[in-house]
């Protein structure tokens, strides 16, 4: 006997079948921007002192990025069509069956992939790019020369894979401080920055002995060693970008399109809003918030907000515009309930 998917069960495998084509999408664009690098024209622009022109030669165009919209775009509809697949069947005053289907095209489902890729893409390319520039401006400082200003920014192409690895494209502003600051701790020399990064969450362990011969020596890690180790310190916190993206969009993508779906047949008068309530449900995690924790199988009519503790309202999780404090890594969802007697009596 076929049983029953239960809501919870039917958003993981929804979440489980695009998260990871989101990821990779990512991914893809950032290797479009690495593979399609020219060194020397990037070097050629340090050596002149141009920063600007050698941040140009990166290439770093919104329009790298249309993979990653186009699996939002795929997330956000798959989670349409899987909304109105999942609802009751409707029916209308005389007894008959109220057809009901997600339609991509609606203005609101529309604007929201315009404006949120938009907004995410123009987020990434900004925030690359201030990272980027600091990452130059420090090396030169630094007295680097340009060739090795130029591979610790775009990185190394490697023998084994031919792709280039180690670099800063695709990283935060903030994961590129974390890579200039392991940097400086490897090679102060100093045990407690060194065992500072010790503590990286991210690194790679394999070289961990080194940094460990460092201390006991009380010299700093050779500066050839230390590039390789900031390397795979920086290749860490990429595939840690990669998974905070997969994982953020999908839920936002998801999570927009079965509001949108109920909204739809709103409009449409399918059904009533006031007979659709909402329940939050949270997804129990290893560090997972006490907020969210707290807000578990709180109820809501469908127009209303769910408020968590400490006051934010919430129109659903991973909602336009509430704050990281509240997404980041939030693998929460919304239960939608459709109260057949008060639909009955509309």
């Amino acid at each position: 006997m076929l049983q029953r998917l239960t809501p919870r069960q039917r958003f993981d495998i929804l979440v489980s079948q695009f998260e990871p084509a989101v990821r990779q999408a990512f991914i893809e664009a950032i290797e479009d921007i690495t593979s399609n690098i020219v060194l020397r024209r990037i070097v050629e622009r340090l050596e002149r002192g141009d920063i600007n022109g050698a941040i140009s030669a990166m290439n770093l165009d919104e329009a790298a990025f249309r993979p990653l919209d186009e699996a939002i775009r795929a997330a956000f509809n798959g989670g349409g069509v899987a909304t109105v697949d999942a609802m009751p069947a409707l029916r209308d005053p005389s007894g008959h069956r109220i057809v009901v289907r997600w339609d991509a095209r609606n203005l609101a489902a529309e604007q929201w992939l315009q404006t949120h890729s938009a907004r995410l893409v123009t987020g990434i390319v900004s925030d690359q790019k201030i990272a980027i520039r600091s990452a130059l401006e420090t090396g030169l400082a630094r007295g680097d020369n340009p060739i090795k200003t130029a591979v610790a920014v775009v990185g190394r192409v490697s023998t084994v894979t031919g792709r280039r690895e180690g670099g800063l494209i695709g990283l935060t502003t903030v994961q590129g401080e974390y890579v200039a600051r392991a940097r400086q701790e490897l090679l102060s020399g100093e045990p407690d920055q060194l065992r500072n990064y010790l503590a990286r969450g991210r690194r790679d362990k394999r070289f961990d002995k080194t940094v460990v011969a460092a201390i006991e020596a009380g010299k700093p890690v050779p500066a050839a060693m230390v590039d390789r180790i900031t390397g795979r310190y920086a290749d860490g916190l990429l595939k840690l970008r990669a998974d905070t993206i997969g994982l953020h969009e999908t839920f936002a993508a998801l999570g927009a399109s079965k509001d949108i779906a109920f909204r739809q047949q709103i409009e449409k008068g399918s059904l009533g809003a006031d007979a659709v309530t909402k329940g939050w449900k949270h997804t129990p995690q290893k560090h997972g918030r006490e907020q969210h924790e707290a807000m578990q199988g709180q109820m809501v009519p469908f127009d209303q907000p769910f408020t968590a503790p400490d006051g934010t309202a919430i129109q659903y999780p991973h909602a336009p515009g509430v704050p990281t404090r509240h997404t980041l890594g939030c693998k929460c969802f919304a239960e939608y309930k459709i109260d057949f007697v008060a639909q009955l009596v509309r």
